[in-house]
C-alpha cells in the first residue's frame, strides 16, 4: 500500500476507503441501475449519465487539504458521486422531483447553485443533491452499510456541463485574481450560455404549444388553418385519412397492406400546391372515385397479394396530375420525386399513361 505521509486520523479514513471499497461498488451498480429505469420510465432525453468513485489519490488529497473536518468516511459525502446531464433546464427540475421520490435527501447538504445568481456563475450552476439509498428502494441484508453511505447527485444542463469542463480546463476559479478583462471576458460568454440555455427551453416549449394547437385544429377538422409542413403532415397522417381508399384497393386483389412512410410524399403534394390539410383533404375528396377506378385498372386482372399502404395516395395524386393535363412527363415527375430519378419511373409512367384513357374521368 502506499504511504501517504498522513496523520493518523486520515490514515485510518484512508484504510476505511480502502476496506469499504466494494461496497462503494455495490452502491454505485445498484443507485446507477435505479436511476437509469427512472429516466427511461419518465422518456426524458439525456445528454449524459455519469458515475465515479473517487480515486484513492484523489481522496488523499482531499484528507491532507481538510481531513480534520471528517470525523468517519461517511462525512465525506462524495466519495460515490452519480452526476444526470440534461439538454434543458426544465428536466433538471423534473429529474430533481423524480429523485428526491427515490432517495432519501440530506437537504441541510444539498445546495442549488443556479440561484446563487452570482454574475459569472454560469460554469457552476448545477443542482446538487446529497443522498443516501432508502431500504424501501433496496436493501441487501448482507451489506446493511449500503443503505448507510451517502452520495452526491450532480444535475445540469449540457451547456453547463460543457462550460464547466471549458473553465477547469483553462484552469479558471472564480475565487482567483485574474486580470479584470479575463473576467469581462468570460461573464459575456457565460451570459450568452446562459441565455442560449434559457432560450432553448422557451423554444421548446413554444413548439410544443404549437403542435398541440396543430393537433386540435386538426381534430377539429379546421384543416383550412393548418399550413401544411412536416409537423402537420405526420399529425394528419395519424388520423389515416388515407386507410378507407387503401382498404377498398387492397379488396380488388384481396391484397394485404404493407405498412410504408407517407413522408416521401410530403414535398410532391407541395409542389402540386398544396399548401394547408384542407388543400389535401380536397384533393381526397375529389379524386377519391377515380383513384380506385384507376387502382381496378391497375390491379384487376392480377393477382397482387402485397400492396403498399401508399398505394391510395399515390393514385389520388396521379389522378390530380392527369386532370391537370400533367401528361406522362408529369407522372414521370411524381416518381421522380417520391422514388429518385430511375428509367423505371418513365416505365411506370407509360403504362398508366396506357391505361388512362380508359378512365371515365379522361374521357370528359
Amino acid at each position: 500500500m502506499k504511504d501517504y505521509g498522513l496523520d493518523l486520523h486520515c490514515t485510518m479514513l484512508l484504510e476505511d476507503y480502502r476496506e469499504r471499497l466494494p461496497i462503494y461498488q455495490q452502491l454505485q451498480q445498484v443507485v446507477m441501475g435505479k436511476l437509469s429505469e427512472l429516466v427511461k420510465r419518465a422518456g426524458i432525453e439525456l445528454n449524459a449519465m455519469e458515475s465515479r468513485i473517487k480515486a484513492e489519490d484523489s481522496l488523499t488529497g482531499k484528507l491532507e487539504r481538510k481531513g480534520s473536518k471528517y470525523r468517519i468516511l461517511n462525512d465525506i459525502t462524495d466519495i460515490f458521486g452519480a452526476r444526470i446531464i440534461t439538454f434543458y433546464n426544465e428536466d433538471v427540475d423534473r429529474i430533481a422531483s423524480m429523485a428526491e421520490t427515490l432517495f432519501d435527501i440530506d437537504w441541510s447538504n444539498s445546495i442549488d447553485k443556479r440561484k446563487m445568481h452570482q454574475f459569472d456563475s454560469f460554469g457552476y450552476n448545477s443542482l446538487h443533491y446529497i443522498c443516501k439509498l432508502p431500504k424501501q428502494l433496496y436493501y441487501d441484508e448482507k451489506i446493511p452499510q449500503l443503505n448507510e453511505i451517502p452520495f452526491e447527485l450532480q444535475m445540469r444542463t449540457a451547456l453547463q456541463h460543457v462550460w464547466s469542463a471549458i473553465q477547469h480546463d483553462i484552469g479558471y476559479k472564480s475565487d482567483i485574481e485574474m486580470p479584470v478583462e479575463y473576467h469581462r471576458n468570460l461573464s459575456r460568454l457565460a451570459g450568452m450560455l446562459e441565455l442560449a440555455d434559457n432560450e432553448f427551453s422557451r423554444i421548446r416549449s413554444d413548439i410544443s404549444d404549437y403542435r398541440r394547437r396543430i393537433e386540435s385544429l386538426v381534430k377539429d377538422g379546421k384543416l383550412e388553418e393548418v399550413l401544411l409542413d412536416g409537423d402537420t403532415f405526420r399529425t394528419y397522417v395519424d388520423m389515416q385519412p388515407f386507410d378507407k381508399l387503401n382498404k377498398q384497393i387492397a379488396a380488388i386483389t384481396q391484397a394485404e397492406l404493407h405498412p410504408a412512410s407517407p413522408m416521401p410524399y410530403l414535398p410532391l403534394l407541395r409542389a402540386l400546391g398544396m399548401n394547408t390539410l384542407g388543400d389535401i383533404e380536397r384533393m381526397i375528396n375529389e379524386n377519391y372515385e377515380d383513384a380506385y377506378q384507376l387502382a381496378l385498372f391497375q390491379l384487376g386482372s392480377t393477382d397482387i397479394d402485397i400492396l403498399s399502404s401508399n398505394i391510395g395516395l399515390q393514385n389520388l395524386c396521379i389522378v390530380h396530375i392527369l386532370k391537370a393535363d400533367g401528361g406522362k412527363q408529369g407522372i414521370r415527375w411524381m416518381f421522380d420525386i417520391i422514388n429518385g430519378k430511375s428509367e423505371n419511373n418513365s416505365d411506370m409512367a407509360q403504362m398508366i399513361m396506357e391505361q388512362a384513357p380508359k378512365l371515365a374521368f379522361m374521357n370528359k
